[in-house]
C-alpha cells in the first residue's frame, strides 16, 4: 500500500473528536483526492507531515524538542519520506530519529489533526499535521538530534509557555490512551 493510499484509509476511518478536526479531516481528504504528491514536501500548496508526542512509560511526561526554526517546545515530527509505507511509519521513524530513543511504541492512532503555516514554500505552505503518540521504555534515554536546539521532558500537565495549545491537546489525548489501556490490562 502506498502511504497515500494509507493516508486516505487512515483519514477515513478516524473519528474526529471535535467539530474543527471533523472539518480538518475532510480538508485534509479533499487535499489527497487534489495532489497525487500529497505526502511529500514537494507538495507546493501543503502536505501531510507526522508528528509524534513520545510519553514517558507512565504518561506522567512528553519529551518535547525546541524547535530550531519555529523557536518552541514542540513534540516531534516532520515530513513524510518515500521510505515511509504508512503515516504511522513516518511518525514513529521522526519520533526515533528526534528523540534518539529505541524501542518506542506506537499507541493506536491517530490522536489529533492540526494544520499549521509554514515556510517550505515560500511565501509559505501548509503542513497537515497528523498526529499520533508513543510510550518510551521506562529507561530512556533522550539523545538530541541535530534537528533541535534542546530535548526535554516535561510534565504533561506543565507544557511550558513557549509551546502551543495543539502540542498540549495531543499530550493529553496520549496520556489518556496510555492510562486508559492500562486500566484496561489491570
Amino acid at each position: 500500500m502506498s502511504s497515500h493510499r494509507d493516508a486516505v484509509a487512515v483519514l477515513t476511518d478516524w473519528v474526529a473528536p471535535t467539530v474543527e478536526e471533523k472539518l480538518l479531516r475532510e480538508e485534509f481528504l479533499d487535499h489527497l483526492r487534489s495532489h497525487h504528491d500529497a505526502m511529500r514536501r514537494e507538495c507546493v500548496p501543503g502536505h501531510l507531515t507526522a508528528t509524534t508526542a513520545v510519553l514517558s512509560h507512565d504518561g506522567a511526561r512528553v519529551l518535547l524538542t525546541l524547535h530550531p526554526k519555529a523557536g518552541m517546545w514542540l513534540p516531534m515530527g516532520g515530513h513524510c519520506e518515500p521510505s515511509d509505507p504508512t503515516l504511522a511509519a513516518a511518525a514513529l521513524r521522526e519520533a526515533t530519529e528526534e528523540s534518539g530513543i529505541t524501542g518506542l511504541e506506537l499507541l493506536p492512532g491517530p490522536l489529533a489533526l492540526d494544520r499549521h503555516k509554514v515556510w517550505c514554500h515560500p511565501p509559505h505552505s501548509w503542513h497537515l499535521d497528523v498526529e499520533y503518540a508513543a510510550v518510551a521504555p521506562a529507561d530512556a534515554e533522550a539523545v538530541i538530534s541535530e534537528e533541535s536546539l534542546d530535548l526535554r521532558w516535561f510534565p504533561v500537565d506543565e507544557i511550558p509557555e513557549l509551546s502551543d495549545d495543539a502540542t498540549r491537546r495531543l499530550a493529553a489525548r496520549g496520556r489518556a490512551v496510555l492510562t486508559s489501556r492500562s486500566r484496561a490490562r489491570g
